[in-house]
């Protein structure tokens, strides 16, 4: 007599309905876990009509690693098919490009002004995210508008001949 071993999940994502049934096949005399895997899916939608069908099969030590290459796999389609998520939002002109000097010495001044974090990436181009993380660069204090960051001990000047800052 044969004996297998069968998991069977039901989810809804929205208004579809997805089926993932994975059963362990016979194997001769092998113990079921060194076997293989028959993984079965299927997809109902709103009105009971097929979106998804198909199966696979695995040998039991792969399966986690197909798991994982399918759920990446997956989620990197529907990232590309979702024209409303994060990749298909509009990026700033100038977001990915170098800094020069001129930046810089703009971002330095409008800080150093007061201006806000979403004012100055607006008007340079560049996401908020870049601004915060440019500021310390520039020698600005991203956490307090309009100051600079504090000399660090190994930058302050030193009196002559005593080593100490002056």
């Amino acid at each position: 007599m044969n004996i297998i071993e069968e998991h069977r999940s039901t989810l809804r994502a929205g208004d579809t309905t997805i089926c993932i049934e994975v059963a362990a096949l016979p194997d001769g005399d092998r113990d079921l876990h060194d076997g293989r895997l028959l993984i079965r899916i299927g997809a109902a939608g709103p009105d009971g009509e097929p979106v998804a069908d198909g199966q696979i099969e695995v040998t039991a030590g792969a399966a986690g690693t197909v798991g994982t290459v399918l759920s990446e796999t997956l989620r990197h389609h529907a990232a590309l098919a979702d024209p409303g998520g994060r990749r298909g939002r509009d990026r700033p002109a100038g977001q990915g490009c170098p800094w020069t000097a001129e930046l810089d010495a703009e971002l330095e001044r409008r800080w150093i002004a007061g201006e806000r974090v979403a004012d100055i990436a607006r008007e340079l181009g560049r996401s908020p995210g870049g601004i915060r993380a440019r500021l310390p660069r520039v020698g600005c204090d991203p956490e307090r508008r309009g100051e600079y960051l504090p000399d660090p001990p190994s930058m302050r000047a030193t009196t002559p001949g005593t080593g100490d800052a002056a």
